[in-house]
């Protein structure tokens, strides 16, 4: 099986400022990490089965209905109980995307259809796909909005064209949305209105980016079918969102002002760095997430470590080659010396 590299590899790499991974640039709330040292007290009593009072936070926050909902030890790992619950034989996912679609669909055995982005294109998915879904017959694919490392969301009427697409050819539809919480107007992209009508369709996200969490381990999903639920469930562990996690994750749901604060950082710093890097002749791509897609010499990544400075290589992702990178947007400073960097290796 092919070895999956991810972002965030800082142990690795401790002598580097970390741009590979993808969080929001404020840190851990306060609050947050409060809650994990209070749960403390609680750690001699196993976690709570079902997340019952999280659940109740997490459809008062997305405005969705309790009963939608499953928990999990962050997003990662109901893609694995999807995947198992269902056990698909074919699927369909874009190139490239987030590894772990493929990581757990072949873990059960899964075929593996590719619908390969295209650079002309700006790796964005075309008005052809609801036509390649016919022709594919996949029995589940995964979508992620905005995509992983590219940054760039689907349009809305094509988006909603493919989920009509899969629903009259009886295909799973799984959509990503973890990094939706970075993009503008996120409340236009989300397909969490549609979960009612399409019970074949199932929506990701996480904790781990909004609230710069990935060591809690975090994640949860809707769909509307209860049996789908049931069914992720009974190839669960009951005990795979830890007492920490669950504290952690009801404090951070109260962070309002946190989450927008830095979702204003992001789309300011996004537009700086962006400008410089095309300064510096970097081909720049039109990221909307919290990290910039790019393509640049092909051993940027070793010139920018030798220099204290750790970018995610992308070239492991079907359908990229050596060249293409992504770094996260941090806070100013930070992201200053990201350019300063890139100016001296590039000069």
């Amino acid at each position: 099986m092919t070895k999956h590299i991810h972002g965030g590899d800082v142990y690795k790499y401790d002598h580097c400022l970390d741009f590979s991974a993808n969080c929001n640039p404020l840190g851990t709330p306060q609050s947050v990490k409060q809650a994990i040292i209070d749960s403390v007290e609680d750690l001699s009593d196993y976690p709570r089965v079902g997340c019952g009072p999280l659940k109740e936070a997490i459809a008062d926050y997305e405005h969705t209905k309790k009963e939608y909902l499953i928990c999990g030890n962050g997003a990662a790992d109901l893609i694995f109980s999807l995947s198992r619950a269902l056990n698909p034989k074919k699927a369909l996912l874009p190139a490239p995307t987030f590894a772990e679609y493929e990581q757990a669909l072949i873990s059960v055995g899964c075929e593996i259809s590719r619908y390969y982005l295209k650079e002309e294109n700006d790796f964005c998915i075309q008005k052809d796909y609801p036509d390649v879904l016919k022709r594919e017959k996949p029995d589940i694919i995964f979508l992620c909005n905005p995509n992983n490392p590219t940054g760039i969301t689907i349009p809305q009427d094509l988006l909603e064209e493919i989920l009509e697409t899969c629903a009259m050819q009886g295909i799973f539809m799984v959509v990503d949305e973890c990094f939706l919480d970075f993009v503008k107007d996120p409340e236009k992209h989300t397909l969490k209105g549609k979960l009612e009508k399409y019970p074949g369709l199932f929506i990701l996200k996480a904790f781990t980016k909004r609230y710069a969490i990935p060591g809690v381990r975090l994640g949860y999903g809707f769909c509307s079918d209860g049996e789908v639920l049931d069914r992720m469930e009974a190839v669960t562990q009951p005990w795979n969102v830890s007492t920490m996690a669950q504290q952690a994750g009801m404090a951070a749901l109260k962070e309002a002002e946190y989450v927008e604060a830095g979702r204003q950082i992001i789309f300011c710093e996004s537009a700086w760095m962006k400008e410089k890097m095309r300064q510096l002749g970097l081909t720049v791509y039109p990221s909307e997430a919290n990290y910039i897609f790019f393509y640049g010499p092909e051993d940027l990544f070793e010139r920018c470590v030798a220099k204290g400075i750790l970018i995610r290589d992308c070239s492991n992702y079907p359908g990229l080659k050596k060249g293409y990178y992504r770094v996260a947007v941090k806070l100013h400073e930070q992201n200053k010396k990201l350019i300063e960097v890139l100016e001296e290796v590039l000069s």
